[in-house]
Order: structure tokens, then sequence, then C-alpha cells
């Protein structure tokens, strides 16, 4: 944008996808936990259930506005990322000076994904005149109603009883007999078309799309086309190249079975750490995987056409993925939420899948992944959601000791700072005001953004080798080797001492924050310390011993 565009969008009024700040100093991203609706936050998840919009500061309230100009929001890098954790949502931000160097920023916010309204702290907002105000209940609905009919629900045409695995509806009876032990002196005494009514897999006796996929013979695939009823597992060396393969198709119910005994659930060795950690697990919680596989086939938009596959990596971990969005919005609703959801892609697949002991609906799965994870003292699992998919990654074994021997040592640590501790081991950003309660509890270590999980116990010199890299040394000991390199050299550029340092700067530190480092430690000793001198030019200098 050019500030061209900017002045013709100051002439206009504001709208459901337009407001305008003064925000001179200061304008609030996630809202103070709620408390303030108009925020970045409050903004995104209101213009963005409009259809999208543009919140622009240091501009004049008033008509005939003026740019003002603002210092609000310096680091856009953790705009951006406060406003994709909390909404799971891409906002783009820009950043224009007038002929007077007065700084505006314009945030562009996407319209909302279909059939899913956004949400502030729980709360779905809507613009109405210069408010933001809780969305009322038709309008919801309304947005809720987007949503695509019920594919799993519809009638399969042509199929009939003949075209399920008889296999797979006696492991269903089984299955729902357990779920339902209550009702179990009643299903022997019904007949199959009798069970399949109650177990919501047909509707009035007509064969439905969820019943070909849980329960339909391989051949009756077919009757769903153009959706694809396949599961593919494949197995990939650590080089990521294909070793081997195989598809698995209807039922599902049997072919969930047949997959998880392809994956090679070894045995996961600890390092020796005293009593710490166990001496050994399986790398993969059985439940795990099971749920993992569950919820791609409960939650794949079969519209889209696409397979659910199954990757396993032999460099340790396993990956899931099926077509569409994941409903929720963030995996934090999730955890944070105590009760089940409330919409779903497949409703009518969703309720025949719990019935038969495939899943619950009361929240709890993906958090009891978190959990075994967590207590294996293994990474959890991580959640992408671009690209119309959703993947999950769960790993079986542990990337970070430190991480292991945090949450060992620490049992009172709620899953939510885990979940930080997670991010943190992994290389991915957290905000500012979560790194500040890590580092109250001695949990990390690191300049802003550059964290690391604290060392817990001293472990063998390649680990604490390894600490040291990442922590990097006091700043008086790299002022001591350059005045040591001088002394000896008599004179060196600003190459040499980049040469010298480089290597043994903090290896979380790009190689442009390294380069920021050695400018100021090299402004402290010819300015603060007085102890060396530039004999050179700013552009080509030449650094001696100051005598």
């Amino acid at each position: 944008m050019k500030i061209e565009e900017l002045k013709k969008l100051m002439g206009l009024k504001e709208n459901e996808h337009l407001e305008l700040k003064e925000a001179k100093s200061s304008f609030s991203i996630l809202g103070d936990n709620g408390k303030n609706r108009k925020s970045v936050l409050g903004y995104c998840v209101a213009l963005g259930n409009e259809g999208g919009g543009k919140l622009i500061l240091g501009v004049s309230n008033n008509f005939p506005r003026k740019i003002v100009g603002t210092s609000a929001l310096p680091n856009f890098g953790s705009v951006k990322s406060k406003i994709y954790q909390s909404l799971n949502v891409r906002i783009n931000i820009v950043e224009l000076f007038n002929e007077e160097l007065k700084r505006i920023v314009i945030i562009n916010i996407p319209s909302r994904k279909i059939g899913i309204p956004l949400k502030f702290y729980g709360v779905p907002l809507m613009r109405v005149d210069e408010e933001l105000i809780e969305m009322d209940d038709a309008t919801e609905t309304k947005i809720r109603n987007e949503i695509k009919s019920d594919w799993s629900a519809e009638i399969c045409l042509n199929a009939t009883i003949d075209d399920l695995n008889p296999k797979a509806v006696a492991f269903a009876r089984k299955n729902f007999k357990e779920k339902n032990p209550k009702l179990a002196q009643e299903l022997n005494e019904w007949n199959n078309e009798v069970f399949l009514n109650k177990a919501k897999l047909t509707n009035k006796g007509k064969i439905t799309n969820t019943a070909i996929l849980l329960l339909g013979k391989a051949e009756a695939s077919a009757l769903i086309s153009p959706a694809v009823a396949q599961v593919t597992w494949i197995l990939k060396g650590k080089d990521e190249i294909e070793k081997d393969y195989e598809h698995f198709s209807c039922p599902f119910l049997l072919s969930v079975e047949a997959l998880y005994s392809k994956i090679r659930n070894l045995k996961y060795r600890y390092i020796k750490d005293g009593s710490l950690f166990p001496e050994e697990v399986d790398m993969y919680a059985p439940y795990v995987i099971r749920e993992a596989l569950h919820n791609c086939i409960a939650h794949q938009d079969y519209s889209l056409h696409g397979r659910i596959q199954v990757v396993e990596n032999e460099e340790g971990y396993l990956l899931f993925t099926n077509k569409g969005q994941f409903l929720p919005g963030s995996i934090e609703n999730v955890i944070k939420a105590n009760s089940p959801q409330e919409y779903y892609q497949n409703r009518f697949l969703v309720d025949a899948m719990v019935n038969l002991n495939m899943i619950d609906t009361i929240g709890s799965g993906i958090k009891k992944m978190f959990i075994l994870q967590k207590e294996k003292f293994f990474p959890l699992p991580s959640y992408d959601f671009s690209d119309k998919k959703v993947a999950v990654t769960i790993h079986g074994k542990v990337i970070d000791l430190n991480y292991a021997r945090t949450l060992a040592h620490h049992k009172d640590l709620t899953l939510l700072e885990i979940m930080l501790l997670d991010q943190i081991q992994k290389g991915k950003h957290i905000s500012k005001q979560c790194a500040k309660k890590l580092k109250e509890k001695s949990l990390i270590e690191g300049r802003y953004p550059n964290l690391y999980i604290s060392e817990q116990v001293a472990g063998t010199t390649g680990e604490m080798a390894q600490y040291i890299k990442n922590r990097g040394f006091h700043n008086e000991h790299y002022k001591k080797m350059i005045r040591e390199y001088l002394t000896k050299k008599s004179g060196a550029s600003r190459q040499d001492i980049d040469e010298l340092l480089i290597s043994v700067l903090p290896k979380v530190l790009s190689e442009k924050q390294k380069k920021k480092k050695i400018s100021n430690l090299l402004y402290d000793l010819s300015n603060s310390d007085n102890t060396i001198i530039n004999r050179g030019t700013g552009k080509n200098p030449e650094w001696e011993i100051n005598n």
C-alpha cells in the first residue's frame, strides 16, 4: 500500500471492514486477557467475522483525518505470532511513513473460514457502528449453517446390507456391547438391520456413507465415489526416501487394526540419568496411535477427494494427515475447553464412531494424547492446519534432554506450561508474557526471542558443552578474547574480529544477531572501557589496543 491509497481510506467512514485508530504510543495486542475488546485480537475477530478488513494505526479519528504517527506494535513478528496462536489466522502487517516520517501501521485482516465464527476469549464478536459486540444467536447460527450438509449422513444409493463386511459387522457388535454394557442382553436379540439402526450406522434401514466407510466391503468403496475411502501407510527412512507403503480401504473399523500392526512400535531406551527416567518404554502409546488415526477418519473432509496418510519415519516420529479444516480453531482451545466440540464436519460419522467405542465426544481424546506424551517426557503432538489439511506429528523419543528433565523434576507443571516448553524445544515462538512467566520459574534461559530450556541436572561432558553453546559466555569473556587477539596481532579488521567470535557466540543467535552483538562489544570496548581504538574508518575499521 502507498500513502496515496492510505489517504483514500482516510476519507472513508469507518465500517465493518475498516477501523482507524490514533494509538500514538501503544495499542493492546491480546486485549488484556479479554478485558479490552478494542485490541488487535478484538478487531481481528470482529472484522474477520464480517468478511475481513483493515485496522489502521497512526491516524486521527475525526474528520478531516490526519496522519499523527504511531510507535505502537514495534515487533510485527510477535503480533502475527500471537494472533495466529489465538485464532489460527495469518494476518499481514504493512508499515508506511509519510513525508514527515510519521509512521502508520496497516493490519490486513482476512475473512473467517466458511462456517466457523472467530472468537475473542470464547466470545464471537461482530462490528455494530463503532462498537465490538457479542454476536447474536441468529447471526452465529447463520454462519454455522454455511458448512456443507453432512456427507456422512447421506444415503449411499444402490448400497444394500450385502455390501457390508460380515467380520466388520461382528466386530462392530462387540465394540457396541463394550460401549453399552447395559444393552448387552438386548443386543443378542437384535438382527443386523436392527443393530445397524441402533448404532446409528444406517438411517431407517438404508445404508449411509458412514456404514460403507466403517463396515463396507473393500469393493463397496466404489459406491461412495468420488469420495476416497483409503488410508495409506508409508514408511520413510531418515533421509525422507520411501522404503515401503500399503493402502487400506473399507471397512475402516478393521483397517485401523491392520494399519496399526504395520507400525514398528520399538522400545525406546532413555539415556541413563540415575533414577530420573524409566529404563525403556514403547515409542508410541497404542491409544495415541489409534486416537490420531480415528480423528483423521472422523474429521476428514471427504468432499475434497483425498486420502488419509500415516507416515512412519525411521527418525522416530509418526505423521497423520487428513483433508479439511480444524473446526475448534486451535489446539489451545481444545486443551482449555471442558466441554465437547460444538460442531463437526461429519456429525453422523462421529456419532457412529462413538457408539462403536472408536472415539469420544467429551473433548478428552486430544488432551489424553498430550498427557500420555507428557508422562513419557516426550514432545507433545505438533499440529499443522495449513493447505486445507490437518497434520499431527507424534514423536517417539526425547528430542531435548533438558525438556525431559524439566518434566521429570517439576511434576506440578500445568499442561499449558508444558505446551510452552514444548514450543521452545521445537524452536517455535512464544509470547514475551509467556516467556516472562517461565523465566520467573527458572524454567528457561536466553534473551527473547532466542530462548532455550534451562539445564536441570548436570549431565555428561557432551551435554554440558551443548548447554554452553546455547547459553554462551558473559560479555567480559568475549571482550577478553578481543583484547588478547589485538595484543597478539597488533591490530585487526572487522572481518578478523568476526572470524574470531562467530563460532563461539551463543548457538541460538542468528548470523545477523551475532554480528550485532560483536558491534556492541566493540562499541563498549572503544567507548565505555576505552581499551581499544579504531585507527581506520567507519566503513573499513582497523582495531588496535589503545595504549
